[in-house]
């Protein structure tokens, strides 16, 4: 193997034989161990933590050590409590349930439903929406049939066929006619979540720009997040960031209307 063992034990191999996420071990604590001078993080830190961890495509290992007295102590469990909520509130329901979805290409056509866009809606790995063959060009149109407010782009691939897509980026229709891509992203895998600047749109584009094979989709969920608050203006220089995705200058696309849908 050309790389160091190093190195592929930090980075692994993009193009190696097996899939082996990544495993983010944290504390609610300042240290592993109990003090009763010490608190636990905020229930928005742990929300921050699992949007780079579990958004990542990651594996969260959680440590909540025992007290002095052998259990786990009421703040820690209150915070726990709290983060539960957040969560709740944020991924309890998909805007994006009710939307009319279309694609770039079905394999099989139109008329063959296993392998629909519609399936991005179901929860689950094991349907997806696979675009035809030896294409060049692979988007997803969201109509979401109404305004909606929202900062958060949840994706997932099914895993047990490969990780595949490399590149992709996510676009809203101004009420203007343009087209405006809002963030860019790389690994999907499992599962990622994108959070960027609160937006309002009713039609999305999900265009992945590269991948390793046919690219496969298996969910697609838009949520809002009403806690964690991203400035709306990236700086111009340095490209504002969050959760390993960049959060792109708003830049404008012509495109009609009749054209995407």
């Amino acid at each position: 193997m050309f790389w160091s063992s190093n190195r592929y034990n930090s980075e692994g191999d993009p193009l190696g034989p097996d899939w082996i996420p990544a495993t983010c071990d944290v504390s609610i604590r300042p240290g592993w161990f109990w003090h009763a001078s010490e608190s636990p993080m905020s229930a928005r830190s742990l929300l921050e933590i699992y949007y780079k961890s579990v958004g990542r495509n990651c594996k969260l290992l959680l440590n909540v050590p025992p007290n002095s007295s052998g259990l786990i102590s009421d703040e820690d469990i209150q915070v726990l409590q709290e983060f539960a909520e957040l969560r709740r509130s944020i991924f309890s329901h998909n805007l994006a349930i009710n939307a009319v979805i279309n694609a770039s290409s079905i394999r099989g056509g139109i008329q063959d439903t296993h392998f629909s866009p519609y399936n991005i809606l179901k929860e689950g790995i094991y349907t997806y929406w696979a675009p035809e063959e030896n294409q060049t060009k692979w988007i997803l149109y969201i109509n979401l049939e109404e305004l909606v407010s929202f900062n958060v782009l949840q994706l997932q691939e099914p895993i047990h066929m490969g990780q595949r897509v490399i590149e992709f980026h996510l676009e809203t229709l101004s009420q203007d006619g343009v087209w405006m891509r809002v963030v860019n992203g790389t690994t999907i895998g499992y599962q990622r979540l994108l959070l960027f600047p609160k937006l309002k749109s009713q039609y999305l584009k999900l265009v992945v720009d590269k991948s390793r094979a046919d690219p496969l989709i298996s969910y697609l969920g838009i949520y809002m997040d009403s806690v964690t608050v991203l400035r709306d203006t990236p700086d111009k220089k340095s490209g504002a960031s969050f959760n390993g995705s960049q959060v792109l200058q708003t830049t404008t696309h012509n495109s009609s209307l009749s054209a995407a849908m």
